[in-house]
């Protein structure tokens, strides 16, 4: 039997009072919290999307081939850049790597018909132009991050002769694994009346699609989780920047999106080489420069056997693999993450 003790209970409640207290104070003091830490120019701009390059704090020497990240196009790209020590795009700078990065912008009515087309042979291949200009080579390093990292295997197998080295990131390529739970969600759904209806498709409803996934840890616990850091600033601080993070979703442009799910989604075509894009049908055989595929052994999102599907597609001699024990943002933002997959790939990068 469990005997209450009236004073422990009475200093437990004084204590807890206290901290929310000073909860509510380190809320309020916590201030504006930016998008992305680490400093950056703005070398080329059109319509919505920026190409930034990421200024070391370092005189140490770079690669000589600059890397290109291509973000998805769903959420916004600082969760690379989210924290001072919990940067990818920080750590890859750190292993030689000179850094850029495409940030699309946020969608409105006028970009509702923009196509895959538009993203990827238009968008994508002029910034990959830009740099090449720039860098005075050829070819430049790529890499994709998650539905970015799709767009990054088309826009390769479409211009192989500019991309150098690609590296994807939690990046689907099988669209119909077993475990896929997105992918079972949307089969049944009329992607054309959707579409047709709403016109660009709400970042708050892909939102909240991807939190109803696992509600009781991505809507629940995380928040009672809360107590436990109100009298921490910095722990506050970097929640905070998570939140915003993840209800900071850009609209979707219509036609993008229609495509996107429907031939990838639901009918699963990237891996039987039907998709098509502009003039071109995406074969993954003619990927045949160096690949760097990483995934995360506990991502909901891409399932490890959505992205390992891809090493029997390419048509490459020099393919690796790193899993990562985490899960789809666990991959950015971890500790563990932090001091293993920017080295990794600033190492695998440097050797090619």
């Amino acid at each position: 039997m469990i005997t209450m003790n009236p004073e422990g209970m009475l200093n437990e409640a004084s204590s807890f009072n206290k901290k929310i207290t000073e909860g509510f104070s380190n809320l309020v003091d916590v201030g504006e919290i930016g998008s992305g830490v680490t400093p950056h120019d703005t070398i080329y701009e059109e319509d919505k999307l920026k190409l930034f390059h990421y200024k070391s704090d370092t005189n140490e020497q770079k690669n000589s081939v600059p890397l290109l990240i291509v973000y998805a196009l769903v959420n916004r790209p600082y969760m690379a850049d989210i924290q001072e020590n919990r940067s990818t795009i920080k750590g890859l700078m750190d292993n030689g790597q000179d850094v850029y990065l495409i940030d699309w912008g946020y969608a409105d009515d006028a970009d509702q018909y923009l196509t895959m087309d538009d993203y990827i042979n238009g968008y994508i291949d002029r910034c990959v132009d830009v740099l090449r200009e720039r860098h005075g080579v050829d070819k430049i390093n790529l890499l994709g991050i998650c539905q970015g990292g799709t767009f990054s295997l088309c826009y390769s197998s479409m211009h192989p002769e500019k991309v150098r080295n690609l590296v994807t990131m939690v990046t689907p390529v099988d669209f119909h694994t077993p475990d896929n739970m997105l992918s079972h969600w949307v089969q049944n759904i009329d992607i054309d009346l959707l579409v047709d209806t709403q016109g660009n498709i709400s970042g708050d409803l892909l939102n909240g699609t991807f939190l109803s996934m696992k509600p009781y840890e991505l809507m629940g616990k995380k928040y009672l989780g809360v107590l436990d850091i109100l009298d921490s600033p910095d722990a506050l601080k970097n929640f905070m920047r998570m939140e915003q993070w993840i209800f900071d979703s850009p609209d979707q442009a219509a036609e993008t999106f229609r495509q996107f799910i429907k031939d990838f989604y639901q009918d699963n075509k990237l891996i039987k080489g039907e998709v098509v894009i502009g003039n071109n049908t995406i074969d993954l055989a003619n990927l045949t420069m160096p690949i760097l595929n990483i995934y995360g052994e506990l991502d909901h999102l891409v399932p490890p056997a959505a992205s390992t599907a891809l090493k029997d597609c390419v048509g490459s001699d020099d393919y690796k693999e790193i899993s990562f024990p985490g899960g789809h943002i666990g991959i950015y933002v971890s500790g563990r993450a932090q001091k293993t997959i920017p080295p990794e790939i600033g190492s695998w990068l440097n050797l090619r």
